[in-house]
């Protein structure tokens, strides 16, 4: 495959992931304004952009490997993000003095850095063959290990606004 068509690969996984994320945002939008047809469509379009995004991805040569090597690259992703990615973001967010955003990106560095730590202990439950069930805060994406917190220790959400993962 040619290096043009790994960055259209590239460049339509990046469209497509992004087109899922937006339309799942505009369903619950529609939801909560009580357009509950326009949120159904809204969902099935996420739902068919989130499956062309997956088929780009595993078209992308090196991006799928085993099972222990794709933890180690999301344990790797989310240290990068916390390491370099968001601290620059936050800093400018600060420097313009736009709060809801340097919030947004505060709350996002913290969780990620929890999900390197949910990742190193996936790998750990995986050699011991132990399972385990999430818990994800709906406002912050905090995710919790076996039970959901009383208080989201990253937002503060109460336990309610946290959704267990199948």
């Amino acid at each position: 495959m040619s290096e043009k068509t790994e960055k259209n690969l590239a460049d339509a996984f990046a469209a497509e992931s992004k087109a899922a994320a937006r339309n799942a945002t505009f369903a619950q939008k529609a939801e909560r304004d009580g357009y509950s047809q326009i949120a159904r469509l809204l969902r099935a379009v996420a739902d068919a952009e989130s499956v062309h995004a997956r088929k780009f991805l595993m078209l992308m040569r090196g991006k799928i490997g085993s099972t222990e090597e794709n933890l180690e690259t999301a344990f790797q992703n989310e240290i990068k993000a916390n390491a370099d990615a968001y601290p620059k973001l936050i800093s400018e967010a600060s420097a313009e003095g736009v709060r809801a955003v340097e919030r947004a990106f505060s709350q996002s560095r913290d969780v990620e850095s929890g999900h390197a730590e949910l990742y190193k202990n996936a790998m750990n439950d995986m050699l011991a063959d132990r399972e385990s069930d999430y818990y994800v805060c709906q406002t912050c994406g905090y995710v919790s290990e076996n039970e959901p917190p009383e208080k989201c220790p990253v937002c503060g959400a109460v336990k309610g606004k946290f959704k267990q993962i199948a």
